[in-house]
């Protein structure tokens, strides 16, 4: 059976950048799972299986539909539960639940910004429009503008891994000695980053970039697979 998975990018189809993608192609090959990738622009979400999502990623897996990369990561465990597990248990489930929320309300906005124009102006044009009707309409003023802003939450972004950084000083992975989805969410967040632009966001040394190069390193080197920016 193939398995599909529909994924982000701009025009450069090679390099899907979504953080929420990332965070289920990891999940997927955590499983042993074989997938194949299906790139498309912001524009083209909403046509993606007649309509079934306005999200991605969005996975087929046979004659099943499952968009949100929380709810695909609950689909493999509850479908897949003879392999490697996602979560630990109930415990783990919610230990990443309260991880996505510190990761979607700290991190991805501060990426959003600091990043907003390299995405931009990685895309087609027909998504560019989009974007930044978007976004400046989420944003109240113009990309330019935010990306201007963008450059405090720069400065001020080692400071929001703290609590990565404290959890790290005691084991190697969010999951303990091993990953599990609650890494791969904060993964997915970098990883869009390093994507995307060229701005360092990780420093030489600290327990956070030698987590984020051995979350790289998982499942024979999959997070490599795209160059950095």
């Amino acid at each position: 059976m193939t398995r599909r998975l529909y994924a982000l990018c701009g025009t450069d189809r090679t390099r899907p950048f979504s953080p929420h993608v990332w965070k289920t192609k990891l999940s997927l090959a955590h499983k042993g799972l074989d997938f194949d990738v299906a790139p498309g622009g912001f524009t083209e979400i909403p046509k993606l299986e007649r309509g079934a999502t306005t999200i991605v990623p969005l996975l087929r897996d046979g004659d099943i539909l499952v968009s949100d990369s929380f709810e695909i990561a609950l689909y493999l465990e509850a479908t897949y539960r003879e392999r490697p597990t996602l979560f630990g248990g109930e415990g783990g489930k919610a230990t990443a639940r309260f991880v996505e929320g510190w990761s979607q309300t700290t991190l991805h906005p501060a990426i959003g910004r600091i990043a907003i124009m390299d995405i931009h102006d990685r895309l087609d044009p027909v998504d560019q429009a989009y974007f930044r009707q978007s976004r400046e309409q989420r944003f109240g003023k113009p990309l330019e503008a935010v990306a201007e802003a963008g450059q405090a939450d720069l400065e001020a972004f080692s400071a929001k891994l703290e609590p990565l950084r404290h959890m790290l000083k005691f084991q190697p992975f969010l999951g303990g000695d091993r990953p599990l989805f609650a890494d791969y969410i904060v993964f997915g967040a970098l990883q869009w980053a390093r994507i995307v632009s060229r701005q360092r966001l990780l420093a030489d040394g600290d327990v956070v970039t030698d987590w984020f190069e051995r979350c790289l390193d998982l499942h024979d080197g999959l997070g490599r697979s795209v160059t950095a920016a």
